[in-house]
């Protein structure tokens, strides 16, 4: 069966799923941040099939999340390491582990984050950079850029209505309170 693409869609985020949104991607390049570089590595740490590792780090090199390069001329050896793209990805790696931590750990938590210098634990934490608020399904809302095609203005502008329709108290949206 033939995969979506959705390299053209005009959302962020879709475009973003079609870079890493599989889920071997995004398990290299958590290893990748840890320090691991090596095709055995891995291997090792995931458990993965050559083949499938082997695509998975073609497409994130042609991604330009990970560059490809030799560290051992004879017999051809090579390392993938993070670019900068691929090191802009971690904030979403830790907004995930954080997730899972609090949603899916019934046995307890396995990995966490910690600070390098003091090994005290971080909580991630998604703020604007800007006045440091955070940034809530509450407190946001998608908005059209300059680029964005009728079609997405439309759904900003029906999405802008039906939220504010929920603010409303609920007499004032017809409802019986």
């Amino acid at each position: 069966m033939q995969r979506t693409s959705f390299k053209n869609m005009e959302c962020p985020a879709a475009r973003a799923l079609e870079c890493v949104g599989e889920w071997w991607s995004m398990l290299i390049l958590r290893d990748a941040f840890q320090g691991l570089t090596r095709f055995d590595e891995f291997q090792a740490s995931l458990g993965i099939a050559p083949n499938i590792l082997t695509r998975r780090l073609k497409h994130l090199t042609i991604n330009g999340l990970l560059e490809r390069r030799m560290y051992n001329p004879r017999p051809p050896r090579y390392e993938y390491l993070l670019t900068a793209k691929g090191r802009d990805f971690f904030p979403v790696l830790a907004a995930m582990l954080a997730w899972g931590n609090k949603h899916l750990t019934p046995e307890g938590i396995s990995v966490q984050l910690a600070d390098r210098r003091s090994g005290e634990l971080v909580e991630p934490a998604l703020v604007d950079g800007r006045t440091l608020a955070p940034i809530t399904p509450e407190s946001v809302m998608l908005q059209p850029g300059p680029a964005a095609s009728a079609q997405v203005r439309l759904r900003a502008r029906v999405s802008r209505a039906r939220l504010a329709n929920a603010a409303l108290p609920d007499q004032e949206r017809g409802k019986p309170a």
